[in-house]
Parts: C-alpha cells; structure tokens; sequence
C-alpha cells in the first residue's frame, strides 16, 4: 500500500482510539509528509475539525498548495472539498466513497484530480464504525 495512505489510516485508526470518528488525512509535498490529521469532531468538541480540516490546520501556513496532494480515508465532504478548491490543492487521494459518496464531482469540476483507491480496509474501517456509532455518524455528515 501507498505510504501516504497507510499514514492516513493510521492517523484514522488513531482518532478512532480516541473515541472520535476515524478518518485520517496527510498532506504531502515532494514526496514528504507536511501534515498530519484525523477527525477530532467528539474529541474537541469542534464542528469543523474533519480530517482533512485537522490536517491543514497542522499544516500551519504555507506559501502554496498547488504542489500538494492530500490524501484521506475518505471522500472529502463539501466543506473540506471548499477547503481543498480554495486553497488550489490539484490532487487529492482518497481510501474509498462507498460508505460516503462526498463531494467528488463538485472538486473535480473546479480541476482537482480526484483518485478514488476503493480500499476494502477503509471501506470495513467505515462500515464497523457506522454500524457501531450511527448516531455519531449521522451527526457528523449532517443526516438525521
């Protein structure tokens, strides 16, 4: 498996240990990690602090983006995908979009390259936690 990815589970399997929702996320430049994240939603009481948010908060600022691809767990939601096209972010990989289909089509209309690797381990990663956490899930993608 892609390194970036497996640092993306990790980080998600992390949040999970942490109670939270587990979706990771990494951004990587010139074959390097710059940052790290997961879902801190329940940990930080925090409304906005999806993986891919987390990750680019800890990303602290950048001069540019437009040499990064981001990697997650999985698709990003709209308000991570405004994120990634505001910031001119022009790949991002995901770990699969079954359990949640996200916002795929609105970022590759404004360019990005979306790659969706389908991983059975993030689909199975998704679907235990949904199965044991509904309501948490349900909250977390705004579904009631």
């Amino acid at each position: 498996m892609d390194e970036f990815m497996q640092a993306a589970i990790d980080e998600a399997r992390q949040g999970r240990k942490e109670g939270g929702i587990p979706i990771g996320s990494v951004l990587v430049r010139n074959g390097q990690i710059v940052a790290r994240g997961h879902n801190k939603r329940v940990q930080e009481n925090n409304a906005i602090k999806h993986g891919e948010m987390d990750c680019l908060n800890n990303a602290g600022r950048q001069h540019t983006y437009r040499d990064t691809v981001i990697y997650s767990t999985l698709m990003p939601c709209y308000m991570c995908a405004g994120t990634i096209v505001q910031f001119k972010i022009p790949k991002v990989v995901v770990g699969e979009s079954r359990t949640f289909d996200g916002a795929r089509e609105f970022m590759e209309s404004h360019g990005v390259e979306v790659v969706d690797l389908d991983l059975p381990e993030c689909v199975q990663m998704m679907e235990e936690f949904i199965e044991a956490e509904p309501a948490l899930w349900n909250e977390d993608i705004m579904e009631e």
